[in-house]
């Protein structure tokens, strides 16, 4: 299995390494079985699975329903559960108490968790459960930034590089940044010891994750940050089409696919 250790090597060995967000068995098990070594469990099932205009409404029952699907899909991945909205920002005792959950009833290796929390990280880490931060954009704190916008331009630049710092001093073993101009990833990527991941932060960084929906071509729209290497909506969508016309044409079923 994937470990902490093996990502923190990779980083040493300048070896470059993907992160994808799984929601199901299936999708994990095809994910794990190609080699994917990281597997995110994203609050972003709220808006990719679930119809929810964003990941706010998500609940640590549904995020443990999901990750629990994904952990038994995964035989060698590192399968890591995100900390819904609420879930760790009332208190550091209720924080910890479901990243414990997310590991011992979801099945997770790892939790991560938006924003320089750093009590929490250091708390977490402390006791055994090990943390991947998050910087830049932020989905739970959406409305406060004023909408899915770029982070750490100008004078902000500093205050996501030094929030980055931080969290790998409080003990965080891998920190996602997300939709922050090029440069300032990789500064963060070569002043840090722990792996940086990037979405929408340009090629710089350790690794990159991008929603599965998106690379398969699952949603209606790719926002910016991604890309869609297949259109799988279109595929399905022409199955069905082809399901329902053999059903009025009445060639499906037909004797191969009947009993005697």
């Amino acid at each position: 299995m994937i470990t902490v250790h093996d990502l923190r090597a990779w980083k040493a060995e300048g070896r470059r390494f993907t992160m994808l967000t799984a929601y199901d068995f299936p999708t994990s098990q095809i994910l794990d079985r190609a080699g994917v070594p990281i597997l995110l469990v994203g609050d972003s099932v709220g808006n990719n699975v679930l119809g929810y205009e964003d990941t706010l409404p998500v609940t640590m029952e549904e995020m443990l329903h999901h990750t629990r699907a994904v952990a038994r899909g995964a035989e060698r991945a590192m399968v890591v559960g995100d900390l819904p909205f609420l879930s760790y920002q009332v208190s550091l005792e209720e924080g910890v108490r479901n990243a414990g959950r997310l590991v011992k009833e979801g099945g997770a290796h790892a939790v991560k968790l938006e924003g320089p929390h750093l009590d929490l990280v250091h708390r977490l880490v402390e006791i055994g459960i090990p943390v991947m931060a998050h910087v830049g954009l932020t989905p739970q704190s959406v409305h406060a930034m004023g909408g899915y916008r770029v982070q750490g331009r100008g004078e902000a630049a500093q205050r996501v590089a030094e929030e980055a710092e931080q969290l790998e001093k409080a003990g965080a073993f891998a920190i996602v940044l997300e939709a922050m101009p090029a440069e300032l990833a990789a500064e963060i990527t070569r002043s840090l010891q722990i792996p940086t991941i990037g979405i929408g932060a340009g090629p710089s960084c350790d690794a990159q994750v991008l929603v599965i929906n998106d690379l398969l071509g699952l949603n209606d729209r790719v926002p910016r940050l991604s890309k869609k290497y297949a259109d799988l909506r279109e595929v399905i969508s022409e199955a069905v089409r082809r399901f329902v016309r053999e059903v009025d044409e009445g060639s499906f079923p037909d004797a191969e696919h009947s009993y005697e």
